[in-house]
């Protein structure tokens, strides 16, 4: 195996994602060089400032002839674009990867430009709320499945190189079909945006004048219902790259949803209780990890008495113990949560570093 220390990475788009990668192959590999292409000029300026970056571009040319891996991590029909562009560029033992959340597309993209030898398909399954370089972290991929799609025609030792690299970065690389792959992500990620979006419309679009549904919506709506606050352009783009995986997870879960339906109308009761069983126990053997495609929820409940400055009291003794706050509030519908004030934040350090401080301060904590 080559010195990976020594290696050129390109990347084409710096974004949330190129930029994490970006910067932790910067961290972990000191030497390396790195090539950036974006459109933008500030995520540029900022590679460069920041030392991520040895060479930043505004176009794509023959300066990404001497990278040894190409990372594209552009809109998915943006990247099939570029894959177009490179293949008079790369030198013939470049490998390129993407980081794109569907991989049929791509990889049917890479067959017909007959570059199968030069492709292994990646997804760093992580994200956050916030997008674009400045949100970039060397510590984003930490302990984040990476599946990897390999192409049939390209080599084993790149397929181990590869591998080699992913898991330096600190992600768990897995090896999978890009089949399979889209039909997993599917299940787990695609139709759960589309369930969340799909339940807050039905309670916008059933709700009375008086809007008592969207008043008293309680903790356990918002939190399953989180992640339609997305980007619609980009799921827009996801869904339709992925949707006949999508369509047949949707029919699958709509036979269920009418088998409830129907155990609801004949007052089973007893199915009901399997129904909540079955997915109680497995939900509870899901292995937990710092980052994943669908972003945790970080939030403390918090007992206090309902009097003036009770909030700035928290607040202060947060901030003067470093702990940044992401959101503060008071739950009115306690219907299934306990402790009257919630308090999100950004990581689970801080969620951490919270409970501690205000115990400490005899403050009455519950963690979900």
């Amino acid at each position: 195996m080559r010195e990976l220390n020594q290696l050129t990475f390109g990347f084409i788009g710096i974004g949330l994602i190129g930029g994490s990668v970006a910067k932790t192959l910067r961290r972990i590999y000191p030497s390396c060089k790195i090539i950036v292409y974006n459109r933008g000029a500030k995520p540029r300026v900022m590679a460069m400032n920041d030392g991520t970056a040895n060479i930043a571009l505004d176009t794509v040319d023959d300066t990404f002839h001497e990278c040894d891996y190409i990372f594209l991590c552009m809109p998915v029909e943006l990247n099939v674009e570029y894959l177009k562009e490179l293949k008079g560029i790369i030198k013939k033992d470049c490998i390129i990867t993407d980081v794109g959340s569907v991989k049929t597309n791509i990889h049917q993209a890479v067959v017909s430009l007959d570059m199968e030898e030069n492709f292994i398909g990646g997804h760093p399954m992580t994200g956050s709320e916030k997008t674009g370089y400045e949100h970039a972290s060397d510590r984003l991929l930490e302990n984040a499945y990476y599946p990897i799609t390999p192409t049939s025609k390209v080599s084993e030792e790149s397929v181990i190189e590869y591998t080699k690299i992913v898991s330096d970065i600190g992600a768990i690389p897995f090896k999978i079909t890009p089949e399979e792959h889209d039909r997993v992500v599917a299940a787990i990620s695609h139709l759960p945006h589309i369930i969340a979006s799909s339940l807050v419309n039905l309670v916008k679009h059933n709700d009375s004048e008086a809007e008592y549904m969207k008043t008293i919506a309680a903790g356990g709506f918002k939190d399953i219902t989180r992640i339609a606050s997305s980007s619609p352009e980009m799921w827009e783009q996801i869904c339709m790259s992925n949707h006949t995986n999508i369509s047949q997870m949707l029919g699958l879960y709509i036979e269920d949803l009418k088998n409830i339906q129907k155990d609801l109308d004949t007052k089973n009761g007893s199915a009901i209780h399997s129904l909540i069983s079955e997915s109680r126990d497995y939900r509870d053997n899901l292995d937990e990890h710092n980052n994943s495609i669908i972003q945790r929820s970080y939030s403390i409940f918090c007992d206090i008495i309902d009097e003036s400055g009770a909030i700035a009291t928290i607040a202060t003794i947060l901030a003067t113990n470093g702990v940044s706050i992401k959101n503060i509030g008071i739950i009115h519908n306690r219907e299934h949560e306990e402790g009257v004030l919630k308090i999100s934040f950004y990581d689970e350090v801080s969620s951490n570093k919270a409970v501690e401080q205000l115990e400490r301060h005899r403050y009455k904590i519950f963690k979900h």
